[in-house]
């Protein structure tokens, strides 16, 4: 199988069509004990993937397999593969971005793999930002190099500027040193925290409904974890001393209740 697929230019497109299919219902209908990456690895060559022939034969394996089975067991299949997270890697380089696989999978009739794709995407862009401004806080950066720092990996990732915010608070907390089950000690560093990182804050919650959602943030980590607990009005306080949150915003979260995961606080 291995010495066919690394030979894929040799076929005509309707053989290559053929093969793919065949190799597909090999996984599909466990025709054989075959390991997922002797098929997935060999097609990663760079002569194979410049001419376009590797995505071809990919998406016909990909439609094949989704008639029988869910997206959830072709995930698990490429996992196994070890080329789940290098699906790009399946495109000619010139065509190598998360446009040009929504184009061409949408395309093919395969939107629930751009819908996959596209959310996987979203939640690397999470955890690389929140990862940066967590290590910057942790070792004190000057807080207008964070600020500047968030602004451009903002401005780069295209991220919703509600899911900016919730990683501004997710940085600051982790950040912080906890001192075991000092209960006491812990709300001191909290709240120094945010007194400390408070401009921070502000410089993105520039609006009502930011502001809003940092408070429902805060509610809910606050009802979560044991560290945070009964600290959410005194957190609310610092941060509307620090104009960070406005009286009308305040006002506005009481009125509506707040989040209901929060409302033993």
């Amino acid at each position: 199988m291995r010495r066919f697929l690394q030979s894929l230019e040799l076929f005509e497109d309707n053989e290559r069509k053929k093969l793919a299919i065949f190799t597909s219902l090999t996984f599909s209908q466990k025709l054989s004990g075959l390991p997922p990456e002797t098929v997935f690895q060999p097609l990663l060559k760079d002569n194979l993937v410049s001419k376009g022939i590797v995505l071809s034969f990919i998406t016909d394996f990909f439609k094949e397999y989704l008639v029988d089975n869910s997206l959830d067991d072709l995930i698990a299949l490429l996992k196994r593969g070890k080329i789940e997270d290098n699906l790009l890697d399946l495109f000619p380089i010139q065509k190598r971005t998360t446009e040009a696989f929504a184009e061409h999978f949408s395309k093919e009739g395969l939107g629930t793999l751009v819908e996959y794709n596209e959310k996987k995407m979203f939640d690397v862009k999470l955890k690389d930002m929140k990862s940066a401004l967590t290590t910057l806080i942790a070792e004190n950066a000057d807080i207008t190099e964070v600020i500047e720092t968030v602004k451009q990996r903002h401005k780069e990732s295209k991220l919703p500027d509600i899911e900016v915010v919730r990683i501004l608070w997710d940085a600051i907390m982790d950040a912080v040193q906890w001192s075991g089950k000092n209960q006491q000690q812990n709300s001191n560093l909290a709240l120094r925290q945010v007194k400390t990182w408070a401009k921070l804050l502000d410089s993105f919650c520039t609006t009502a409904k930011l502001q809003l959602e940092i408070m429902y943030k805060i509610q809910i980590q606050c009802y979560e974890d044991a560290k945070l607990m009964k600290l959410f009005p005194e957190i609310v306080r610092s941060l509307y001393d620090e104009e960070v949150l406005a009286e009308d915003t305040i006002l506005m979260w009481f009125r509506k209740g707040g989040n209901p995961k929060g409302k033993p606080l």
